[in-house]
Order: C-alpha cells, then sequence, then structure tokens
C-alpha cells in the first residue's frame, strides 16, 4: 500500500493531502502514457485534471516542432483513453479526456516552444513591465527580442535580452 494511503487509513494525514498525491501522481501517470506515445518531434506542454468536480475532466495539451494536427491528437487520445480503462487511472469514475494544442491565447511555457516560434511576434509580461517585439533567438537561459524603434530616417531596431527566470508570460 503507498506510504501515504497508509497513513490517511492510520489517520495521520488529512483527506486534502492524500487527494493532492493522487492528482499528482495521476498526472505523472498520464504523462509517461504520453511521452511512451509520441514522436520525437512532438511533445507534451501540460497536463491538467480538474479537482472533485464530476465527471472529472482531463486536458493533455501538446505541440509539436512542424505542428500538431488533429489527427495527432485524435490518436493520443485514443491511446489515452485505452490505458485510462485498462489500467483504471480513474477507477469507476466518469471523465472527459480532451487532447488539444495550445491555442494562441495559451502562453507559451517551455523553451520549445520558444524555439518553434522564432521569426513571429511575440508579447512577453515581465515581473515589471512588457516587451513586444520578434523573436530573434532562444538559449539555454535567455529569449532575443527585436524591437522596431525611431521613425522616418531614423528608423531602426535594438534587440532586448530577456532571462527566462524575468518572464510571467509570453504570447
Amino acid at each position: 500500500m503507498r506510504s501515504f494511503l497508509k497513513k490517511f487509513l492510520e489517520g495521520t494525514d488529512s483527506p486534502l493531502f492524500v487527494y493532492t498525491i493522487f492528482l499528482m501522481d495521476l498526472v505523472e501517470e498520464i504523462r509517461n502514457v504520453v511521452a511512451r506515445n509520441l514522436s520525437p518531434d512532438k511533445f507534451l506542454v501540460e497536463v491538467l485534471v480538474s479537482g472533485k468536480k464530476v465527471p472529472r475532466r482531463v486536458l493533455v495539451i501538446i505541440d509539436g516542432d512542424q505542428g500538431i494536427t488533429i489527427d495527432d491528437c485524435a490518436e493520443l487520445s485514443r491511446v489515452l483513453s485505452k490505458e485510462f480503462e485498462d489500467r483504471h487511472f480513474l477507477g469507476d469514475e466518469n471523465y472527459i479526456l480532451e487532447v488539444s494544442t495550445p491555442g494562441l491565447d495559451q502562453p507559451l511555457k517551455l523553451k520549445r516552444q520558444f524555439e518553434k516560434n522564432i521569426g513571429r511576434g511575440l508579447k512577453v509580461r515581465l515581473h515589471d513591465a512588457q516587451e513586444e517585439g520578434k523573436l530573434k533567438e532562444v538559449d539555454q537561459e535567455h529569449i532575443v527580442l527585436v524591437q522596431e524603434v525611431g521613425a522616418g530616417k531614423k528608423k531602426g531596431t535594438k534587440e532586448i535580452r530577456i532571462p527566462f527566470s524575468e518572464i510571467e508570460k509570453a504570447f
């Protein structure tokens, strides 16, 4: 028996703690299944599982270096559904499974997403400011935005180097 479940049954851990551990384990299991079933040019962005609301909603967001098709989402959805049923991820609980790509309204979360978007316009909300420009470069710790400055004959560009640690959201 898992130690957290044993502690709960003994009365030493709260139901909220056990429930949180259950959700964390569930998300990790889903991540593992997704990782085994995506080709190297595709990647997992996020797994979200709703709380106690029934039916539970499981949202899996995937992306790819060359994009994701509806067929990619459908195939992964079939694989996950089978795993959910075969391994009883949610017991007999009803659930809604959704496999999707990040929408334009979703912030970039992974370095790999930034790399995929080199050459595109980007709005970056920092801890204390906001920057906008064309994404020029991505390295291990920074992104580089190119901004147009000035007007007329004095029109030019400037580069802004932004550490990932300062980025709150990037669209």
